[in-house]
């Protein structure tokens, strides 16, 4: 069940042949560009490719279903910080059709929790501290309702420049299709 063993064995062989030159750029993103996307394991190498993008060329934020949930959390902190630190100038939210967080069941996930060794206790806990476990653990219904909603919480943040283009996309997985469901404002 380790696989850091493998994982160092390999990694040993990787520096010991400077594999990691090829991969040699700046923190600096190169197409100016910040993408937030799901960690689906199908956009791994999938999104990059279907956007024609190599290493260095974008900062890429990931999460379950490409969501900005909160204008002050994780997410929009790192957007933030690619902007304003990083030479960034312009945001793409990529969802993708067949999502794990669409439909997902904040009970079964509970379920799962217990089942894995999560006491009970903790999880009464946690809904009677003032988090909503339930709301937490909720994906969403439709793509593209949840790509224009991160859209337009990244949009109407207080802290973003004015000049700076918010794209939102939805793609195919399986072909790579990139379809434009929110498109910026060109005159931002």
């Amino acid at each position: 069940m380790n696989k850091l063993e493998d994982i160092l064995t390999y990694n040993k062989n990787f520096v010991e042949n400077h594999e990691y030159e090829i991969y040699s750029t700046s923190k600096y993103p190169d197409k100016r560009m910040v993408i937030v996307t799901c960690m689906d394991t199908r956009l791994t190498e999938m999104l990059p490719k279907a956007m024609n993008l190599k290493n260095g060329d974008a900062k890429i934020i990931k999460n379950a279903g490409a969501i900005v949930t909160q204008p002050f959390g994780n997410i929009m902190r790192s957007i933030l910080v690619a902007l304003y630190e990083l030479q960034a100038d312009e945001v793409f939210v990529i969802g993708h059709h067949n999502c794990g967080m669409t439909g997902l069941n904040p009970e079964l996930i509970i379920q799962h929790m217990v089942e894995r060794g999560v006491a009970n206790e903790t999880i009464t806990t946690l809904k009677h501290s003032g988090l909503n476990l339930m709301r937490w653990l909720t994906g969403f219904d439709n793509v593209r309702d949840s790509v224009v909603n991160s859209v337009s919480i990244i949009r109407n943040h207080p802290l973003l420049p004015a000049n700076i283009l918010v794209h939102g996309l939805i793609i195919d997985p399986d072909t790579g299709e990139l379809e434009v469901v929110d498109p910026a404002n060109k005159e931002a």
